[in-house]
Parts: C-alpha cells; sequence; structure tokens
C-alpha cells in the first residue's frame, strides 16, 4: 500500500518551497560566477534567509509521508563541487568561520566553511529539485523536509550567522580616525543647527 499524494496545502508548500530553492540556486550560482563581487555577502544574506523562511515551514509541519515505499531514482545526483570551487575562490580570507557543534549537547568549537556549507545547502535542495522536476511532489517535500531538519537547516542556519557577522563588520568596524571625523561632523552639525 503507497501513501497517499499531497493534499492540497502540501502541494502548495512543495511548490513554494521549489520556488525558493530555485532562487537560492540562482543566487548561489550568480555569486560563484563572480559577476557580483560587490554585492556577493548581501546577496548570499537575502539568499540564505530567504531560504530559512522556507525551511522552517518544512519544520514546522508534521512530517511528510512519500507517496511511494522507495525513493525513486530520478536521475544522477548534481555535481555540486565546482559550485564550492567557486564559492571558496569569491570567499577567499572570509569561508573560515568557528561556531559551537551543538549548543545543546556540548560547547565544543569546531570550524566551518561558509563556501562549504552553502554547497551543501545546493546538494541538498537540488536532490528535491530533481525529484520535483519528475512529478514527485511527494518525494521532493519528503526530502527537502528530511534534509532540512538533519543537515541544510542547521548549515543555512550557521551560513545566516557568518553572512551577517560579515555585514557587521563591514559596516561597523572603522578606525579611530573616521569614527573621530564622523562624531566631531555631527557634532558640528548640532552646533549649527542650534
Amino acid at each position: 500500500m503507497t501513501a497517499p499524494e499531497l493534499d492540497a496545502d502540501l502541494t502548495v508548500l512543495a511548490a513554494s518551497t521549489a520556488h525558493a530553492a530555485e532562487r537560492y540556486l540562482s543566487t548561489v550560482r550568480e555569486v560563484a560566477a563572480g559577476s557580483s563581487p560587490d554585492a556577493a555577502i548581501p546577496l548570499l544574506l537575502l539568499a540564505v534567509s530567504d531560504l530559512a523562511a522556507a525551511g522552517a515551514r518544512l519544520g514546522a509541519i508534521v512530517d511528510v509521508v512519500p507517496a511511494e515505499r522507495f525513493e525513486p531514482d530520478d536521475g544522477p545526483d548534481d555535481d555540486v563541487e565546482p559550485l564550492r570551487t567557486c564559492l571558496a575562490n569569491v570567499l577567499d580570507g572570509i569561508d573560515e568561520y568557528s561556531e559551537v557543534a551543538d549548543p545543546l549537547v556540548s560547547a565544543e568549537v569546531t570550524t566551518g566553511a561558509l563556501s562549504n556549507d552553502l554547497a551543501d545547502v545546493a546538494q541538498a535542495l537540488l536532490v528535491g529539485m530533481q525529484h520535483h522536476r519528475a512529478g514527485h511532489a511527494s518525494e521532493a517535500l519528503w526530502w527537502w523536509q528530511f534534509s532540512y531538519l538533519s543537515a541544510w537547516g542547521e548549515r543555512a542556519a550557521s551560513a545566516t550567522r557568518v553572512l551577517l557577522s560579515l555585514i557587521a563588520h563591514l559596516r561597523l568596524d572603522v578606525d579611530d580616525e573616521t569614527l573621530a571625523d564622523a562624531e566631531f561632523d555631527a557634532l558640528h552639525r548640532e552646533s549649527e543647527q542650534g
């Protein structure tokens, strides 16, 4: 006996997840190609954050049961190694970071790489996209949900934290001379207005 196909709400969720996955993959590929080096970090933050919202919906629903007992063979897995390599090149010098491995279990600090996180998320999304394109919506949704809870949700959260930290440092870390000039200008404007 096979599980029933998706109901209307889950069909909509599968379509919206596919759309979010496509946007993420498109942005990550664009950044990896080096087409917008000055906007790479903000673009990645937007892409990962948008995808995290889609993932949160997957985590919030009951477990999806695929229509078939066994995962259909919808073709070979996409090779994300070229993407990983290009991302590592684009992020050279800011790729590696430290994080707590599992804050609920241990305070052990590990290292990670933003390029690995982004490519691992892409790999998981691509498997689901293969199923979705082949017309196996329940399998796609099951895969996205399972891989979100077991892998890519955590990798996306780490990437979001690192990207936000990078943007904060880029925007808020200023040298003392620049800070003093800004304070002087602000005080001078106040005295002119008062």
